[in-house]
C-alpha cells in the first residue's frame, strides 16, 4: 500500500481526488468516495443484528438488549423483579405458589436501605420535575447528585423531600432554567427555610458552585406564562442587556428585574399587561415591579416613550 493510501485510511481522504466526502455501502461492506467512486475500505464488519423482524412482536422477542441505563431509577433500570402484581400468582402451578410467594417476599426484604431510599426519593423527584416542567437534563443531574448525597450520608437526619427540592433548586439554576424558592416550596410542600438550609448544606458538602441567577434566565418562561409574543421577549432581553451595562440590575432580585423588563416590553410592543397581571404570574409584588420599572425607564431614558404608550392604551380602551 502506498503512503498516500495509508494517509487516506487514517485521515479519510480520497487518494484519487482528495475528497473528504464518503458513502458507506452496508450490503457490500465498502466505504467509497462520493465524488469519484474510489473504494478506500472493503470487507467492513457489519455491526447490525444478524436477525430480521417483520413486525413489532418479532422485534421485541428477538431483541437481546433492553432500555439504556438511566440514573433516574434506583436500579438504573436493570433490576429483575419477581412478579408484576398479585395476578401473577395465579399463573403459577398450585404446588409452587407458596414457594413463589416466599421468593417474592424475601426479594422485597433483602433490598438494601440505600436502594429503598433511592426508590422513594427518585419517585418524588420524577413528580417534582414533571410538576415544575423541568428538562430531562436537570432530572438526570439531580438523580446523580442525590445518589452522591446518600453515599456521603448527607440525607441521614434530614428530610428526603427537602434534599430533593434543594438539589432541584441548585441544578435548575446551573442549567439556566431556574425556579423560584416559592415555586419549589409549593410543588414539594417543604418549608421555604428548610429548603434554603438544606440547599446551602448540600452545595457545600458536594462542592456545587452556583452562580447568582440572572434576570434573562427567567424571561423565556415568564414570557410564555404571560402569553407575550417573540417580539416582546426579544425587546425585554434587549432592555435587560442595556440595564446591565448601566449596572442597574446589580444587587437586585432577578425575578423583579425580569418582571419589570417584561412589563416595559409588553407596553412598548402594544401588548397590554398591567403590573398586577405580571405580579400575579411571576409571583412578585407590585411594589417590587414598580420600583424596578422606575429605575430602568429613568436610567435608560425611555420614561416618556413608555408613559406615552400607556396613555394611548388607556385612551383606546375608553373609546
Amino acid at each position: 500500500m502506498s503512503a498516500r493510501e495509508k494517509t487516506a485510511k487514517t485521515q479519510k481522504i480520497c487518494p484519487e481526488c482528495g475528497s473528504t466526502s464518503f458513502e458507506e455501502n452496508t450490503s457490500r461492506g465498502e466505504l467509497a468516495c462520493s465524488e469519484c467512486g474510489e473504494v478506500i475500505e472493503e470487507s467492513m464488519i457489519d455491526m447490525t443484528q444478524e436477525w430480521r423482524a417483520f413486525d413489532q412482536e418479532q422485534r421485541s422477542n428477538r431483541a437481546r438488549t433492553g432500555a439504556p441505563l438511566t440514573p433516574t431509577k434506583h436500579d438504573k433500570g436493570v433490576t429483575t423483579k419477581i412478579g408484576k402484581g398479585p395476578g401473577e400468582l395465579f399463573k403459577v402451578n398450585p404446588s409452587k405458589r407458596a414457594q413463589y410467594s416466599r421468593l417474592k417476599k424475601w426479594q422485597s426484604r433483602i433490598v438494601e436501605s440505600k436502594n429503598r431510599n433511592l426508590s422513594f426519593a427518585l419517585s418524588e423527584l420524577k413528580r417534582l420535575v414533571s410538576y415544575l416542567g423541568l428538562p430531562q437534563s436537570v432530572h438526570k443531574e439531580v438523580a446523580i447528585l442525590y445518589e452522591k448525597a446518600v453515599d456521603k450520608g448527607l440525607v441521614r437526619g434530614r428530610s428526603m423531600e427537602a434534599v430533593v427540592a434543594a438539589l432541584i433548586y441548585a441544578v435548575a439554576r446551573q442549567h439556566k432554567t431556574p425556579r423560584t424558592l416559592d415555586e419549589i416550596t409549593e410543588a414539594s410542600g417543604v418549608d421555604r427555610r428548610e429548603i434554603g438550609r438544606t440547599y446551602r448544606y448540600v452545595c457545600r458538602e458536594l462542592g456545587i458552585r452556583i452562580l447568582p441567577s440572572q434576570p434573562e434566565d427567567y424571561i423565556p418562561r415568564f414570557s410564555t406564562m404571560l402569553g407575550l409574543s417573540d417580539e416582546a421577549q426579544a425587546r425585554a432581553l434587549d432592555i435587560l442587556e442595556k440595564a446591565k451595562n448601566q449596572e442597574i440590575t446589580s444587587g437586585k432580585g432577578p425575578v423583579g428585574v425580569a418582571a419589570a423588563a417584561l412589563y416595559i416590553a409588553a407596553v412598548l410592543t402594544g401588548q397590554k399587561k398591567t403590573q398586577r397581571e405580571v405580579a400575579d404570574v411571576v409571583d412578585a409584588t407590585e411594589v417590587t415591579i414598580r420600583n424596578r420599572y422606575k429605575e430602568i425607564v429613568e436610567t435608560l431614558g425611555i420614561e416618556d416613550e413608555v408613559e406615552k404608550k400607556v396613555k394611548e392604551d388607556e385612551n383606546n380602551n375608553k373609546d
